[in-house]
C-alpha cells in the first residue's frame, strides 16, 4: 500500500506536470490539440506595475466626432472617454463612463510625450478623454511664420468643464488610483504637462484644485507657496535654475538660461495646471514661487538642493556688484551710519551729498539700537528727537535746510557705541507751478499756434525747470482725419493728457532706461559681447560685437530691415510678419552692412537686438519688463506697449498716418493697414514682425509720465523713494562717445552744435535726448536743470511730393514739426527771463 506522503508526492508531481503540460498546449496550440497544461504559482517580489500615470485630456470635439476620433477612425483612443451634459449628439437622457480601451492595454493617447524622465507614456498610464470644446483661432496678420501652441498668434476661449462630468471624473480616478499604487500625486498630469510644445488640454479651466481636494493629483500648501514668493521677489532666480527645477518637477525642458521657445511652452502648460489665473508664458516670481512649493512639498532633498544653488548663485551676484543695495535702495541716500566702508582720510566718512530744491525735501531716520546722533545738513545740526526709542522711525521736513543743487549731509556721534541709523532721503519730486509762467513762453505759444493755424495738426510741450512743472500746454487737435482721409466734422481736441506714440525715444525711455538698470543692478556688462547673453547670437563674426556696439550704433548693420514686406532690400528670406520668426531672422540672418566700428550708422537693427537682450536677461517681454519694473514703480499708468490690447481707448491718443502705413496709397504690402492709425503703433517693423512690441518702437506715453522720467534722469536714477538706476551708470550711458562727442551709449547728445536741429543752440554741451519719427523731441540739459518734451502728430497730415519727387508729410514742413525751433524759444524764455 502507499503511504499517504508517497500518494501526496505522485499527486503533486501530477499536477505540476499537468501545469506545465497546459502551458506547453496553449503555447503550441496551432501545432498541438491539448486540452490542459500544469502550471504552479511561485509569486516573487521583483515585480512592478505597468501603469504610473494618469493623464487628462478635452476632446475639443462634441460627443459623437469624439466617438468617431476614438472608436472609429483607427487613429486616436484613450481608456476612458466622459461625455458633457447638453450636448445635442449624446444619445443619453443621463452622462456614464464609456469605457473603450482595457486599463491592461496600451491606448493611443499620449502621443510623442514625456513625464519625470520617462517617454512615450502611452506604455505607462491611462488616458481619460473629457468632451470640453474650447474655441481657437490664429491670428491671420501671423501669415507663414512659426506657429505655437502658447503663443501670441493663438487666441483660446476655454468654457468651464460640466460639474456632472467632474463627478464622474472624481470617482473614476479615485477608482483607478486605488487600483493603480504607482500613481503618486505628480503623476496625475494633463496632456499639455507631458505634450508642452503640441497640446493645451486639458485648458486653465479644467479643475485640478477640486480634483486635489478629493486626493486625486498634487497641488502647492498655500503657505509655502508665499514664502518663496516673497523670497523670489526679493530676488529672482535666474531662467536657468526655474529650468531645472520644472524638469525635476517632471517637465521635458533643458536648462539653457534663456527665455528660449521650450520654456515658454513649459511656463505656458504649468501656469494652465498651477495658476491658471496667470498664463502668461513668462518666468516671474509667481511661478518660480509655485515650481518650489510643489518640489518642497512632493521632492523636499531636491528643492532643499535647488535652494542651495540660488542662495549661492544670489551670494555671487551680490559679492559681484550692488546688485542687492540697488534693489533695496529708498531714495538718492539709504545709508547707514557709521558708515562700515571707511577710510583712513577721517573726514571722508559718513558724509554724503544729495540733491534738493530750497524749501524741499524731507529726511527718515531709522534707529537701529542707536539712542542718538547728530545729523546735520548743509553744516546745520538738525533739532530732531532724542533719545531715539528702540527701532524708533522718524520722519523729519528739510525744507528750512535746503538749497537748489547739491545739499550735504554728515551723521556724527551715534551712541551707544556699536549702534546703528539709516538715513534715507528721497530724490525730488515734481511740482506744478506752471500757472505763474504762462507769460514766460508767449512767443513759444505763438509759433506753435501759427503752425497749427496754417495747417499743423497739434501738439503738446512741457518744460521742466528745477523740480517744477513750468510749462504744459496742449495745441490743435488729437486726430483731423477720417478713415479715408476727408475732415472730421468734429476733430478730436489735442488734450495735455493726449498718448503719443513716441517712436524712436522708445530707444531711451523703455530699452536705455531698462538696460541702465540691469546695468545698476549688475546684470549687464556693456563691454561684454551679445553673444555673452544671447549665446544663439553666433556666426558671421556676430560673437565679436560688443553690447554697447550696439548702443553707438557701430554693430555694422544697416539703418533697418523691412521684415515687414518680401520686396524687402535683402529678399523674401528676410521677410516675416510673425514675432517669433523675426527674433530668429534678427539673431542669427540679418547680415551686416560693413565691419564692426567702421562707422556709425544710426541702426533700429542695433536697438531691436537690444531689447531681445532685456528679455533674455530678465526672462520676461520687453513690455513686462518695463511697464512693471520701471514705470510702475514710478506710479507711471500711462507709459505702455500695445495699449489697445490693455484696456485704452482709441479716443485717448494722438493720431498718426491718416492711410495706415500708405504714404497716401504709393505704397502696398500684405495686411497692410489703411486706415487711421490711433493707440497703435506706426513703425512697420514694430507693428507687424514684432507685435507691436520691440527695443527701437512702440512705446506710447504722456508728457506728464514723461517729466516724470526727465526728473528721474536729472536726479541721477531716483525719483522719491524709487530708484531705478544709480548715478554711475546714468554717466557711463550719456557721456561723450570718444570718436563723436554727439552721442552717448544710445543717447544723442548736444556736442559742440552738432545738433542744433534738434537740441537748439543754446543746450549746454552736456545736454542729452532723443527724437521719434512721429513728431516726438525729448531734452534733458543736467546743466540747466533742464528737461524740455514736445509731442507732437506731424504725420497725421497729407502726404505729398516736393520738386524732386521726395515724399514727404506736410506736418514735418512746419517749424514745430522740425523741433529746432520750438526747442530755441524755450531756452531763451528761460535764459532771458
Amino acid at each position: 500500500m502507499f503511504r499517504q506522503r508517497d500518494i501526496l508526492s505522485v499527486m503533486n508531481k501530477l499536477i505540476v506536470s499537468w501545469q506545465r503540460f497546459v502551458l506547453i498546449c496553449g503555447l503550441t496550440a496551432g501545432i498541438v490539440s491539448c486540452a490542459t497544461l500544469p502550471i504552479s504559482e511561485l509569486p516573487s517580489h521583483n515585480f512592478g506595475h505597468r501603469v504610473k500615470f494618469l493623464v487628462m485630456h478635452f476632446t475639443a470635439i462634441d460627443y459623437q466626432k469624439s466617438v468617431n476620433a476614438l472608436v472609429d477612425e483607427g487613429s486616436l483612443s484613450a481608456h476612458y472617454l466622459i461625455p458633457e451634459s447638453n450636448d445635442p449628439s449624446y444619445p443619453n437622457s443621463s452622462l456614464e463612463i464609456l469605457k473603450l480601451v482595457d486599463e491592461n492595454k496600451r491606448a493611443w493617447h499620449a502621443g510623442n510625450s514625456v513625464w519625470q524622465g520617462r517617454t512615450e507614456l502611452n506604455d505607462s498610464s491611462i488616458g481619460i478623454e473629457i468632451v470640453n470644446v474650447p474655441e481657437c483661432h490664429r491670428d491671420k496678420q501671423a501669415g507663414k511664420g512659426i506657429q505655437t501652441e502658447h503663443g501670441d498668434n493663438r487666441l483660446c476661449v476655454f468654457p468651464d468643464y460640466d460639474p456632472k462630468q467632474i463627478e464622474l471624473l472624481i470617482a473614476l480616478s479615485k477608482d483607478i488610483l486605488a487600483r493603480n499604487p504607482d500613481i503618486s500625486p505628480t503623476r496625475v498630469i494633463g496632456h499639455a504637462d507631458i505634450a508642452p510644445t503640441r497640446k493645451n488640454d486639458p485648458g486653465p479651466r479644467f479643475p485640478w484644485y477640486e480634483l486635489y481636494q478629493e486626493g486625486i493629483g498634487a497641488w502647492y500648501d498655500n503657505d509655502t507657496f508665499e514664502q518663496y514668493w516673497q523670497r523670489f521677489n526679493q530676488y529672482q532666480p535666474n531662467i536657468g535654475l526655474v529650468q531645472t527645477a520644472l524638469r525635476t518637477y517632471g517637465y521635458d525642458i533643458l536648462e539653457t538660461g534663456i527665455l528660449d521657445e521650450q520654456t515658454h511652452n513649459v511656463v505656458s502648460a504649468f501656469q494652465m495646471h498651477f495658476l491658471p489665473w496667470q498664463v502668461t508664458g513668462q518666468v516671474d516670481s509667481k511661478t518660480a514661487g509655485a515650481v518650489f512649493a510643489l518640489l518642497d512639498k512632493y521632492f523636499a532633498n531636491k528643492a532643499k538642493s535647488l535652494m542651495t544653488r540660488y542662495i549661492g548663485e544670489q551670494s555671487s551676484d551680490a559679492s559681484s556688484s550692488s546688485a542687492l543695495e540697488h534693489a533695496f535702495k529708498r531714495g538718492q541716500i539709504d545709508q547707514v551710519f557709521p558708515m562700515v566702508e571707511r577710510s583712513t582720510r577721517q573726514l571722508v566718512n559718513d558724509r554724503q551729498r544729495f540733491k534738493s530744491y530750497q524749501g524741499r525735501g524731507e529726511i527718515i531716520i531709522n534707529s537701529m539700537d542707536a539712542q542718538q546722533a547728530d545729523i546735520y545738513v548743509n553744516g546745520q545740526k538738525l533739532n530732531i528727537t532724542q533719545p531715539f526709542a528702540q527701532d524708533g522711525h522718524y520722519q523729519y521736513s528739510l525744507k528750512r535746510r535746503t538749497k537748489d543743487g547739491t545739499n550735504t549731509l554728515r551723521v556724527d556721534n551715534v551712541l551707544p557705541v556699536g549702534s546703528e541709523v539709516n538715513v534715507s532721503i528721497p530724490s525730488p519730486k515734481l511740482i506744478d507751478t506752471s500757472t505763474q509762467f504762462q507769460q514766460t513762453f508767449e512767443q513759444v505759444d505763438a509759433l506753435i499756434q501759427q503752425d497749427v493755424n496754417d495747417g499743423f495738426p497739434g501738439a503738446v510741450l512741457l518744460v521742466v525747470k528745477d523740480g517744477q512743472i513750468i510749462k504744459r500746454t496742449a495745441y490743435g487737435d488729437a486726430r483731423k482725419y477720417a478713415d479715408g482721409g476727408g475732415l472730421l466734422s468734429q476733430p478730436q481736441k489735442m488734450r495735455v493728457d493726449t498718448l503719443f506714440d513716441i517712436a524712436s525715444n522708445t530707444k531711451m525711455f523703455a530699452t536705455n532706461f531698462a538696460l541702465m538698470q540691469l546695468a545698476s543692478e549688475g546684470k549687464l556688462d556693456v563691454n561684454l559681447a551679445l553673444h555673452h547673453y544671447l549665446p544663439d547670437y553666433q556666426g558671421g563674426g556676430r560673437e565679436t560685437r560688443l553690447v554697447r556696439d550696439f548702443l553707438t550704433h557701430t554693430a555694422g548693420y544697416g539703418p533697418q530691415v523691412r521684415f515687414f514686406t518680401p520686396d524687402n532690400e535683402l529678399g523674401k528670406g528676410l521677410y516675416s510678419q510673425n514675432a517669433k520668426r523675426t527674433d530668429q531672422l534678427l539673431l542669427n540672418r540679418v547680415p551686416f552692412a560693413m565691419g564692426r566700428n567702421v562707422k556709425a550708422v544710426y541702426s533700429d537693427t542695433d536697438y531691436m537686438l537690444l531689447g531681445k537682450l532685456i528679455e533674455r536677461i530678465t526672462g520676461m517681454s520687453l513690455d513686462a519688463y518695463v511697464e512693471h519694473q520701471i514705470y510702475q514703480p514710478l506710479g507711471l499708468t500711462n507709459t505702455l506697449f500695445n495699449p489697445l490690447r490693455k484696456g485704452r481707448a482709441k479716443g485717448e491718443f494722438a493720431a498718426t498716418e491718416i492711410q495706415g502705413n500708405t504714404r497716401g496709397g504709393r505704397v502696398d504690402f500684405d495686411n497692410m493697414r489703411q486706415y487711421v492709425l490711433q493707440g497703435e503703433v506706426h513703425d512697420e517693423k514694430a507693428f507687424y514682425s514684432m507685435g507691436g512690441i520691440a527695443g527701437h518702437a512702440g512705446l506710447f506715453s504722456t508728457v506728464d509720465d514723461l517729466a516724470v522720467l526727465g526728473q528721474l534722469l536729472l536726479n541721477g536714477g531716483g525719483y522719491g523713494q524709487t530708484q531705478i538706476f544709480n548715478e554711475a551708470v546714468l554717466q557711463q550711458f550719456i557721456k561723450p562717445e570718444e570718436r563723436d562727442d554727439s552721442f552717448g551709449l544710445g543717447w544723442r547728445r548736444a556736442g559742440h552744435g552738432q545738433n542744433k536741429w534738434h537740441f537748439g543752440p543754446y543746450a549746454s554741451a552736456q545736454a542729452y535726448g532723443h527724437t521719434g519719427w512721429t513728431g516726438t523731441v525729448s531734452v534733458i540739459d543736467p546743466e540747466y536743470d533742464l528737461a524740455i518734451f514736445l509731442l507732437t502728430n506731424a504725420r497725421h497730415s497729407k502726404v505729398q511730393e516736393d520738386s524732386a519727387g521726395h515724399v514727404e508729410f506736410a506736418g514735418k514742413t512746419f517749424e514745430t514739426g522740425k523741433y529746432g525751433s520750438v526747442i530755441s524759444l524755450v531756452y531763451e524764455a528761460i535764459l532771458n527771463k
